[in-house]
């Protein structure tokens, strides 16, 4: 495999659930540590890197709306989970000597900054480590949607989706144990397929904007920096 990268760019989606480790609820800082040098390894390779994070281990508004909350406000309840998140992280990179900024799609501008285009370039392009927060600052927009759209926005060369497990599978292999793992996918393929993996218009934003998406499971050590060295047998492409 070859030592240098194979991306310039890239954009690494991060779940709230994939925060908490072996807990119930909120982050674990083991976990946190952990990502954070990984993702400070993929920056020493010299690939500029973003990140965006999910709040699904702090609040979920989709859920609460099926309860009787007014979806709107739960979605931003959920936007706020997703800039503590951010937050946590930060200081996880800067504790390792890591710059980085969080950009947030909802003004609070007394913790982080707003989100603006150049603005994160120009923080990747000096080496800093990019955390968007907040979503797509709306309302029934997952935070899988901002990752496609904040990926076409800095244009990033490829879209890493964290999951628990390691690929993209033809059912949930958990409960399946004949669930079949996909190498490789085209879009229409998880679209048609409903496999789930991202909602439907993140999945149709990367198509429309050829962001190729791997999706692989971030709680096997190592994967992360094999993936940006190119390794072609480490969890499901789309494409």
């Amino acid at each position: 495999m070859p030592a240098q990268p194979a991306y310039k760019r890239i954009l690494l989606k991060l779940s709230g659930e994939a925060l908490m480790g072996n807990l119930d609820y909120g982050i674990s800082p083991s976990v946190m540590s952990r990502l954070a040098s990984e993702v400070q390894e993929v920056v020493r390779l010299g690939v500029q890197t973003a990140v965006v994070v999910g709040g699904g281990n702090i609040f979920r508004g989709e859920g609460l709306a099926r309860a009787g909350m007014d979806r709107v406000t739960g979605d931003q309840m959920g936007m706020l989970a997703t800039v503590i998140n951010a937050l946590a992280m930060q200081d996880a990179l800067e504790r390792i000597g890591q710059e980085a900024r969080v950009q947030s799609a909802i003004r609070i501008n007394e913790v982080c900054e707003d989100f603006i285009r150049r603005k994160a370039i120009r923080h990747l392009e000096k080496g800093r480590v990019v955390i968007f927060a907040a979503g797509t600052g709306n309302p029934f927009f997952t935070t899988d949607s901002a990752a496609s759209l904040r990926a076409i926005e800095i244009n990033a060369e490829l879209l890493l989706k964290a999951t628990k497990v390691d690929g993209i599978y033809s059912a949930d292999p958990v409960k399946n144990r004949r669930a079949k793992k996909y190498a490789e996918l085209s879009y229409d393929d998880v679209l048609d397929r409903r496999l789930g993996v991202m909602d439907q218009t993140a999945i149709v934003l990367c198509r429309d904007h050829k962001i190729p998406l791997r999706v692989f499971n971030m709680n096997t050590p190592g994967d992360l920096l094999r993936l940006i060295r190119g390794a072609r047998d480490v969890g499901t492409l789309v494409r």
